[in-house]
């Protein structure tokens, strides 16, 4: 080949080269156009506009105005010269120099993410404005067409208004938590002070919210909203608008320096709020619009009748009797047919002055004990086989954790020998659940588990009679939220719903979006029977007497946890049983309730009467809940056939049974029993007032004496 057809040939290659780089920006440009064809209007009227979500309950009332509590706009010659350097620092380093959109803050981004695999953002401060001001923050919305309109419309405002300006809107567009609309509203709520007479550090803090401003609340999360002003008063060292002295003197400073006592100023009553909270996040998740800052209406599934309700039974005496009013209580009420949270409450005594804080009803950070022994280990081994009915005999002996020398405890140290499925799960004996995890296999547990909304990074044979994780993310665990929803797929014969606070929303172009969970099948019908007929006998006869009513068809599990044995010698000065989380999940065939006990400080351990109030919130609100509304009893599905007081799958191994005696449903106003997750020592222990009798065939089954005739102020027997 010579000299001059090589050259022909590049030429030809230069041109298809050149002809497709010129044909891609075409199209690259022509896909721009169409994509800002549909941008809408930049409008002064938009970005300084005070919207504001209306939010109803169940029945179409109004509950809440949010947006219409406090609102105090700053203008441009009352913001501070620290302020803007404090947001400059920590969103945008080049505000005063781009012209909307970072073309170098874009490229670095790419080659992070390109190197890191993960998603990082090149917005710049105008372009946050305008996604406050016009979009969602859904991950689904994050699209090319979303990006191009958005960085359209952050030129066009550029072209339009100073930088003054649009921190200026910025700074009155923010929601700073708390009810609280804009920097300078926050400044006066927070600090009692216009922006201009705040220090350094009050001006970092506020200039770090705006990301997350429930989670920076220096009320109800001091150590993340030191964390976070510390980064932008380290943004602001690095950038030179503070000196090392001035930062040294600014991190020194606690985060309460200044905060004053909240003042109440929500437009809705006080036990909505929890409740509300999640309204917020599950509008986000399912939108990506922070209602908070975004004008819609908000059909809720909250009954506020039951909401208030539950509200009494934790905030006065006529319903519980608290032990003391530092005893917390957590819970959650979701309808069985379609999943719809009806009522959350997270604490006691809850502040009025703090919007959308902590809210305990779905929080994954303590032991829900016991009560996954139902969804962890007995209900998968009915559902994949292991066991085949309720009457199938488990072994209470001496056993290992699998794998190791470590041995599993019943409370009393004690164990009952040979005893049926039911036997065991009615008292709540650790050995078997453990057992029975390790027959069923860990994946196969972890899947059940899935499949009722509760997830583990990696689940363990303790995980069969505790919720205990290394992870503190809230998709990890169990709470009242998760248990109350896993629960109810037992009492609907099977199926799991997302636990759902939103119906409907509509939006502020008059667009409207529904929403519900249809449900998957978490497992078979007769699975679902099996258990409840076995938890049946939890209340009736077994450790949730105290939730028991005998005109109510209902099933449910209690739950304890436990100190370590360090916890209690060093720790824990009481004497007697004491435990830092009790629990009880319940259902009939219309809701499901799952409620937490304990403390806030979690090593002020419950003792003595505290043990009975888990129950006991459960049981008044179901009276509540069915007195007049009785949802009837179970029916059983095919596939299944009784034998005295025991269930069978078709064609089960063995239908033989021994002859039990008559056992004697407890009376209402009995006490509940409690169980613990793991042993303590046995001179913290009480002895159980259960007593049992053993067959010749050495099946361990109950006396004649009736259940539940203990003394109402003594200790809780802990099986």
């Amino acid at each position: 080949m010579n000299k001059q057809t090589i050259l022909r040939i590049a030429k030809y290659i230069s041109i298809c080269f050149l002809t497709v780089f010129i044909a891609a920006i075409m199209l690259g440009g022509g896909l721009f156009l169409y994509y800002v064809s549909k941008t809408p209007a930049l409008s002064e009227s938009k970005l300084v506009a005070t919207t504001s979500s209306k939010i109803y309950n169940s029945n179409n009332e109004l509950i809440a105005d949010l947006g219409s509590e406090r609102r105090v706009n700053a203008q441009a010659n009352e913001i501070p010269t620290d302020l803007v350097n404090a947001i400059v620092s920590i969103e945008d380093h080049r505000f005063f120099n781009h012209r909307g959109i970072d073309t170098i803050r874009i490229l670095g981004a790419t080659l992070r993410n390109l190197r890191g695999g993960g998603l990082q953002g090149a917005s710049t401060l105008t372009q946050q404005l305008i996604k406050l001001t016009y979009f969602s923050t859904s991950t689904s919305d994050q699209t090319l067409s979303r990006k191009a309109q958005e960085a359209w419309l952050a030129v066009q405002l550029e072209q339009k208004a100073t930088k003054q300006e649009i921190l200026t809107y910025y700074i009155n567009k923010v929601y700073m938590s708390n009810g609280n609309y804009g920097m300078q509203t926050a400044a006066q709520s927070y600090y009692g002070k216009d922006l201009k007479d705040l220090s350094i550090p009050q001006l970092a803090l506020l200039a770090g919210m705006p990301q997350a401003p429930n989670q920076y609340d220096p009320y109800s999360h001091p150590e993340a909203a030191q964390e976070r002003r510390n980064l932008v008063l380290s943004e602001m060292k690095g950038q030179g608008y503070i000196t090392a002295e001035q930062y040294e003197k600014a991190i020194n400073t606690p985060i309460t320096d200044g905060l004053q006592s909240l003042k109440s100023a929500n437009s809705y009553p006080p036990y909505m709020d929890n409740y509300l909270k999640e309204v917020i996040d599950q509008v986000e998740q399912e939108t990506g619009y922070n209602l908070l800052t975004t004008g819609m209406e908000v059909y809720t599934n909250v009954d506020s009748k039951v909401q208030q309700h539950l509200w009494d039974i934790y905030n006065t005496d006529e319903y519980v009797n608290y032990p003391d009013d530092e005893l917390q209580v957590a819970s959650t009420i979701v309808d069985v047919t379609n999943g719809k949270v009806i009522a959350q409450l997270g604490a006691r005594h809850q502040s009025s002055n703090v919007s959308f804080g902590i809210n305990q009803a779905v929080e994954t950070n303590r032991d829900w004990g016991s009560t996954m022994k139902p969804i962890t280990d007995y209900a998968p081994a009915l559902e994949y086989g292991v066991y085949d009915s309720t009457a199938s005999i488990v072994h209470d002996s001496p056993y290992n954790y699998p794998g190791t020398s470590t041995p599993v405890y019943n409370w009393d140290k004690s164990y009952f020998g040979n005893i049926t499925l039911q036997y065991a799960l009615q008292q709540s004996r650790n050995v078997p659940a453990v057992e029975t995890l390790e027959k069923v296999g860990l994946d196969r547990a972890k899947n059940f588990l899935n499949g009722l909304g509760i997830d583990y990074p990696s689940i363990h044979y303790a995980n069969a009679i505790s919720s205990n994780t290394t992870e503190s993310d809230k998709k990890y665990g169990a709470s009242s939220e998760k248990m109350a929803a896993a629960y109810a797929a037992f009492a609907n014969g099977g199926i799991y719903r997302k636990p759902m606070y939103i119906n409907k929303i509509v939006f502020s172009d008059g667009s409207s979006k529904e929403f519900s969970d249809s449900g998957t099948r978490a497992m078979k019908e007769t699975t679902a029977y099996m258990m409840t007929d076995m938890m049946k006998t939890v209340l009736a006869y077994g450790t949730g007497r105290g939730a028991y009513l005998s005109w109510l068809p209902q099933a449910g599990k209690t739950g304890t946890s436990n100190y370590t044995d360090d916890e209690i010698e060093n720790s824990i000065k009481n004497t007697g049983y004491v435990a830092p989380d009790e629990m009880f999940v319940g259902y009939t065939r219309k809701y499901s309730m799952a409620v937490w006990t304990g403390y806030s400080n979690r090593l002020t351990p419950i003792v003595g009467d505290g043990f009975y109030v888990a129950a006991k919130v459960y049981r008044s609100m179901m009276t509540y809940l069915s007195e007049d509304d009785h949802p009837g009893d179970w029916t059983m599905p095919e596939g299944l056939y009784r034998n005295g007081e025991f269930v069978f799958k078709n064609g089960a191994r063995s239908t033989w049974i021994s002859p039990a005696p008559q056992q004697t449903p407890s009376t209402e106003n009995s006490s509940s029993s409690s169980d613990s997750s793991t042993s303590q020592s046995s001179s913290t222990t009480p002895s159980t007032n259960d007593s049992t009798t053993t067959n010749p065939n050495n099946n361990t089954q109950q006396s004649n004496t009736p259940s539940g005739q203990q003394n109402q102020n003594s200790q809780p027997a802990q099986p």
